[in-house]
């Protein structure tokens, strides 16, 4: 389109029919959806998966309540109800929002999976959840009862032949993923990452030699292993119908099966010695009993506290309270808690 200027010249114009002026709030709406865009993905919450394996659904109920027990609700949330738990039927499944200490902030997003039956027919529902992304931000619990302790080797042995038919028939990026996952938590320096947060020093990336009887069979995934329903202490007011079944497991077991501290110092050692062969940490819990398992769960995840310093610290002595994290045992501590232990002999029949 041709027009004439003030003293006559003509010049073509950039305006034409096909075409139309730019308009300046066009620049500043592409800017502003460039920061939206920017500021959802930095909102975007981190994906956590926990596997909850064994228990029956009242077990894993409260054991999810043990688990948020220190975690309170936002106020922007508190009349909102809780996410429900749907772990009636073969595969469970409910969430948490991990907060930070302040409660305000979410840190992250943990789905949670439960499955009560090792039968190897539901493998085919837990299969779906491995995927080369999801592997390495999950985390498999092995959920045992303080009411029948007699039977937990032969659980944990089914789990882990459960969790075996899992893993074998993945594909290759799978495979591999959970290869390089078992070298990161096998070289993690002791101790390190659950002092508040991931290590920064050079010592996390030094390779520490395997000391006997560790990691002899990984599983692909990080394993924790929790014995739910430990005893109350003696003498409490037992208000609350929870206290007083949890309290009664363990008093069956010194009244009608004739337990003494040797049985349980005994279950203590085998459980260690058969988890040290797995890289598994180890936590015995309770709702009655204050403990440190959403510490355990969360770190072990990779969650951490951007406001408050968490660490978990080991104890095999108080038998309402042991906490083994992953790396940090051996069978020189496990021969210390009680003499005449055989743990090669446990070691090598497992």
């Amino acid at each position: 389109m041709y027009e004439i200027g003030s003293k006559g010249r003509t010049r073509v114009s950039n305006i034409g029919p096909g075409s139309r002026p730019q308009s300046k709030a066009e620049p500043e709406k592409n800017l502003w959806s460039s920061l939206l865009d920017s500021v959802a993905s930095g909102k975007k919450l981190p994906e956590k998966n926990l596997l909850v394996l064994g228990g029956n659904p009242e077990l894993q109920r409260e054991f999810l309540e043990t688990l948020e027990s220190d975690t309170q609700t936002r106020p922007q949330d508190r009349r909102k109800k809780k996410p429900p738990i749907a772990n009636e039927f073969a595969l469970g499944y409910t969430y948490q929002h991990v907060l930070d200490a302040d409660q305000d902030d979410i840190l992250a997003r943990l789905s949670i999976f439960l499955l009560s039956e090792s039968s190897p027919a539901f493998s085919a529902l837990v299969k779906p959840l491995l995927t080369p992304k999801t592997i390495s931000e999950t985390l498999v619990i092995i959920l045992l009862d303080w009411a029948e302790p007699w039977s937990w080797a032969r659980q944990i042995r089914d789990w882990v032949r459960f969790l075996k038919g899992v893993v074998g028939p993945l594909d290759d990026d799978c495979k591999i993923t959970m290869e390089e996952n078992m070298k990161d938590w096998q070289q993690r320096r002791r101790g390190a990452q659950y002092e508040g947060g991931p290590s920064t020093t050079n010592d996390a990336s030094v390779n520490i030699p395997l000391g006997s009887g560790e990691w002899d069979e990984p599983l692909g995934l990080p394993l924790c292993v929790a014995c739910h329903g430990v005893r109350v202490f003696r003498g409490c007011i037992r208000s609350a119908l929870t206290q007083v079944l949890q309290t009664e497991k363990i008093e069956a077991l010194e009244k009608d099966h004739g337990w003494r501290e040797e049985e349980f110092d005994f279950s203590l050692q085998y459980l260690r010695t058969v988890l040290l062969k797995h890289g598994s940490s180890l936590i015995y819990t309770s709702l009655s009993v204050p403990n440190s398992l959403p510490t355990l769960i969360h770190s072990s995840l990779g969650i951490y506290s951007l406001l408050k310093r968490q660490t978990v610290k080991h104890n095999v002595i108080d038998r309402d309270k042991v906490l083994v994290p992953p790396n940090w045992d051996s069978w020189g501590k496990i021969r210390v808690l009680r003499e005449g232990f055989d743990v090669e002999g446990v070691s090598s029949g497992w």
